[in-house]
């Protein structure tokens, strides 16, 4: 079956979020509205919606002049074999020591390795991303200096693939977060899949919010794969639920904003270790002084 997509972009949340109520009053109706913001400082929103039949163009640019949009792109998408797709577009990839694969790529795993099991779900998170993959080749890094961890908490864990690569290789009582349900949900059915049920705590939470984290602080590692704005608020309180001397792991950011991450963290007591780049994408390693 084919669907339909119409994306627009306009300036700030409230606007974004008063146009996406007003998209699901469409008739035909969309089967799903979603505002996302455009990761780039600009201030720019994205307002996109599906539908089953081709949508109201008139309509559209009513909408779009109300709210002062820019003009929707209406685009067609065919029905896809997702997991013909899959298996096309996400192959394993390899980080150091760890082979992050999916199950129709089992047979694939090398002997020697550390295998993290993750298939594509809804949640972020597959290793194929650089700021996944560079936590990990981070993690192996730090594994390859010969530190060792008791306490790990993996701050917004989407998929919990870090998480499990510090259970899978360490001895340390793992902790995984992450503010949206579906995503801890998506994290503990890896853990199963993985073999691994129960071995990482898997909660709901914003930040070092939730007691679990709280009971668990304080962490010699602490990762924290999100963005740029959240990891700015989050460094406080990564600094206050750190031990000295202890590591944190921090991507999801662009190139340009690292520097600025660097100096934040640095206000709060870590210093750079390394700062890693794929593509358009940093990872950093910070240490807590001492």
């Amino acid at each position: 079956m084919t669907t339909f997509t119409a994306l627009t972009t306009m300036m700030g949340k409230p606007a974004a979020e008063a146009m996406s109520n007003a998209m699901e009053n469409m008739d035909p109706a969309p089967t799903g509205v979603g505002v996302f913001e455009v990761e780039d400082d600009s201030g720019l929103w994205e307002v996109g919606g599906y539908f089953e039949d081709a949508p109201d163009e008139a309509s559209l640019a009513l909408l779009a002049a109300t709210f002062g949009a820019k003009p929707f792109v209406v685009s067609e998408v065919p029905e896809t074999d997702w997991v013909a797709h899959v298996k096309r577009e996400l192959p394993p990839v390899e980080a150091g020591r760890f082979f992050v694969y999916g199950s129709h790529d089992a047979a694939e795993l090398p002997e020697g390795r550390v295998g993290l099991l993750i298939d594509a779900a809804m949640a972020f998170g597959t290793g194929h991303h650089g700021t996944t993959l560079g936590c990990l080749r981070a993690f192996d890094r730090l594994l390859n200096d010969g530190e060792v961890f008791e306490d790990v908490a993996d701050v917004g864990c989407g998929t919990a693939v870090l998480a499990i690569a510090a259970a899978r290789t360490t001895d340390a009582k793992v902790i995984a977060s992450d503010i949206d349900p579906v995503a801890v949900d998506v994290a503990e059915a890896n853990m199963a899949a993985n073999g691994m049920a129960g071995a990482v705590t898997c909660v709901t939470a914003a930040g070092f919010e939730d007691g679990a984290l709280a009971e668990a602080a304080p962490f010699d590692l602490i990762f924290a794969n999100i963005l740029k704005g959240p990891l700015i608020m989050l460094a406080p309180d990564m600094a206050t639920n750190a031990k000295p001397g202890g590591f944190a792991i921090l991507s999801g950011l662009l190139n340009e904003q690292a520097d600025e991450i660097i100096g934040v963290y640095a206000r709060n007591g870590y210093n750079l270790v390394h700062h890693d780049q794929i593509g358009d994408w940093s990872t950093l390693t910070l240490r807590k002084e001492t």
